[in-house]
């Protein structure tokens, strides 16, 4: 039996530099306790259609857009599990799908455009996105190392603080080394605090005072920006 997980909240993003991560860190260790997969190094592979169907309509800011994308906490290989995750955007609410299988029954069934061997409703949710889209072909490999914490006081309030941001459109092996270009640059952090409702207050009066403020920023899509900017093609699965 797939594990099954759905979400839905608001994600909102900053970006913090050093010296202010160094601020916050004070504050997280007050205020936050340490989440499952923290301190992991994330290897996500994105899949779009051909054209990039999928990331041109996201960064064109619709009010609704939706990507597919197949995580992992660690390596992998073959039978170890990994993520499917379906994830969509409706004005500011964010609405994700995943299930947990084995490695080789993802990297099959997204080849061969079989069905997921899941008796699920996110199964059936994942498979006709794929329908809809057609052939979905891995598009970027993108990897980050995460520190992940939940609320103390609400456990349902989630920070996220990612760096070492690298993407790459050769290998797409789960269980592969990480390399690739630097999305962020040396000393730079990506915040995304992830809720059903508001900022505590500690945090909402550390983003005044250090005069952060909400970005947009999309790392599939920066990868994209910077994948069009230098004349790449992503090399495709056979």
């Amino acid at each position: 039996m797939a594990d099954k997980m759905t979400f839905q909240r608001y994600e909102i993003k900053y970006m913090l530099s050093e010296k202010q991560m160094k601020k916050l860190q004070v504050l997280i260790d007050a205020y936050m306790g340490t989440d499952e997969y923290s301190f992991a190094t994330i290897r996500n592979v994105y899949y779009d259609t051909e054209s990039f169907r999928l990331i041109r309509r996201s960064i064109e800011k619709p009010a609704y857009k939706e990507k597919l994308r197949v995580r992992s906490y660690a390596p992998v290989h073959g039978s170890d599990s990994v993520f499917v995750e379906l994830k969509k955007k409706y004005e500011d609410v964010v609405y994700k799908r995943r299930m947990s299988l084995p490695e080789a029954d993802v990297k099959r069934c997204m080849r061969s455009g079989a069905p997921f061997p899941a008796d699920s409703q996110i199964a059936e949710e994942i498979d006709y996105f794929r329908s809809f889209y057609g052939k979905l072909v891995p598009a970027v490999f993108l990897s980050y190392d995460r520190a992940a914490y939940f609320g103390k006081a609400d456990h349902d309030f989630r920070l996220t603080v990612d760096h070492n941001i690298l993407y790459r459109t050769e290998n797409f092996d789960l269980g592969s080394a990480i390399y690739g270009t630097d999305l962020l640059g040396k000393g730079y952090y990506l915040m995304e605090v992830k809720t059903a409702g508001g900022l505590p207050m500690w945090l909402t009066d550390f983003l005044s005072e250090e005069k952060i403020y909400k970005t947009s920023f999309s790392k599939y899509g920066a990868a994209y920006l910077d994948m069009q900017r230098n004349g790449k093609e992503a090399k495709r699965y056979a």
